[in-house]
């Protein structure tokens, strides 16, 4: 794993200083600066050395990294955000040469732990005002809630839909995600907030871009049940490009552009 993680990062800067890498995404994202030159070549090279010499590595599997790994490598430096902090964050980060990169996490003391080793990174706490208890619960409230609605779709301000992520920072609003890793936050017990607002709030992201193209979002932990019945129910099997292993690959289209006035 540390030989993959350090050859895709040698890879992605070389990608990083060629033309043709800049063709999809903006060099530069609505907020924040370019990690372009010297501070590039200095968040990759703080990769390889973080993961040769740790013995801790990303859970995601060889082939889930090589699916994200090959958009990225066609889509960098592009706009890039990540549900979820952790040991495989400084590799996404470094992924992404040129381009803006946030993670969205819900602990603030993890957050506190990985910025003081890696105070490249930048990311939001976030505190999820769901429970995974509540998933069925949430799909009948959706049904039910106009402002939940696909042809609403919007997340600042939303009161009313309590699926909707709407105690995000400004500059995850103002910014058209191009690429969306959910692999937080924690759904592996009753009282943890789940991924059920991730995932409907990156859906409704895709749906309200307005460059040209598809917004690329990933899901991680497709084998849990929640993880699946939202993915259909959102980000929908019609927009399923690729899975392996754990995790599934969407292109989402804007909502102008696809077909049918609901989500799926």
């Amino acid at each position: 794993m540390v030989g993959l993680i350090g050859g895709v990062i040698l890879i992605s800067f070389n990608l990083g200083n060629s033309s043709s890498s800049m063709l999809s995404c903006g060099r530069v994202g609505a907020w924040g600066t370019k990690n372009t030159g010297n501070a590039t070549l200095a968040l990759q090279m703080e990769a390889i050395r973080h993961y040769a010499t740790s013995r801790v590595v990303p859970q995601q599997s060889f082939n889930e990294i090589t699916l994200s790994f090959d958009v990225l490598a066609k889509t960098a430096p592009c706009n890039f955000l990540v549900f979820g902090l952790g040991h495989d964050s400084l590799m996404w980060a470094s992924l992404n040469p040129g381009g803006t990169t946030l993670f969205l996490e819900e602990d603030p003391k993890w957050v506190q732990t990985v910025l003081k080793d890696t105070p490249s990174l930048t990311a939001d706490t976030v505190k999820y005002r769901t429970q995974l208890s509540e998933a069925d619960e949430l799909l009948r409230h959706y049904r039910q809630e106009p402002d939940c609605s696909a042809k609403k779709s919007f997340l600042r301000g939303n009161e009313k839909c309590r699926l909707a992520l709407n105690m995000l920072s400004d500059k995850v609003y103002d910014t058209e995600w191009d690429l969306i890793m959910v692999d937080a936050p924690r759904g592996y017990f009753a009282e943890a907030p789940g991924r059920m607002a991730a995932i409907y709030s990156a859906a409704v992201m895709a749906r309200n871009r307005k460059k040209p193209g598809v917004t690329h979002v990933f899901l991680h932990d497709v084998d849990r049940k929640v993880e699946k019945q939202y993915a259909e129910k959102f980000l929908c099997r019609k927009f399923l490009v690729k899975a392996t292993g754990r995790l599934w690959h969407f292109e989402i289209p804007p909502a102008a552009t696809a077909r049918g006035g609901d989500f799926c």
